[in-house]
C-alpha cells in the first residue's frame, strides 16, 4: 500500500534530524493517511479512499466527494479517484464535463 492521497496526491517527503550538536541525519515526513468511506450524493454510492486529514477538511469544505472532484486536478488523482470522477460526470450528462 503506497502513502500517497487518493485525492491530493500528498506523499513522502524528506528532511533533516538536526540533534542539539547540530549533527544532521536524513528522516522521511510522511502524511497523515487515513481510510475513510465517503458518500457521492448524486452516484447514491460509499467509496473507501485513503485520504489524508488535510484532504478530508478540504472535501468537507468544498461541499462533498462530487464537489471536491468535480474541482480537482485530474493529475493530482489516484487512478481510482479518477474513474469515481468520470462516473460522477458520466451521470451528470455532458454539461459539467469541463
Amino acid at each position: 500500500m503506497s502513502r500517497v492521497c487518493e485525492l491530493t496526491g500528498k506523499g513522502p517527503m524528506t528532511g533533516n534530524n538536526v540533534s542539539h550538536a547540530n549533527n544532521k541525519t536524513r528522516r522521511r515526513f510522511l502524511p497523515n493517511l487515513n481510510d475513510v468511506s465517503l458518500t457521492s450524493e448524486k452516484m447514491g454510492k460509499t467509496y473507501s479512499l485513503r485520504i489524508s486529514a488535510a484532504a478530508l477538511r478540504s472535501v468537507d469544505h468544498r461541499g462533498g466527494l462530487d464537489a471536491f472532484l468535480a474541482k480537482a486536478k485530474d493529475v493530482e488523482l489516484s487512478d481510482r479517484a479518477r474513474k469515481i470522477k468520470r462516473e460522477i460526470a458520466k451521470k451528470d450528462g455532458p454539461a459539467e464535463l469541463a
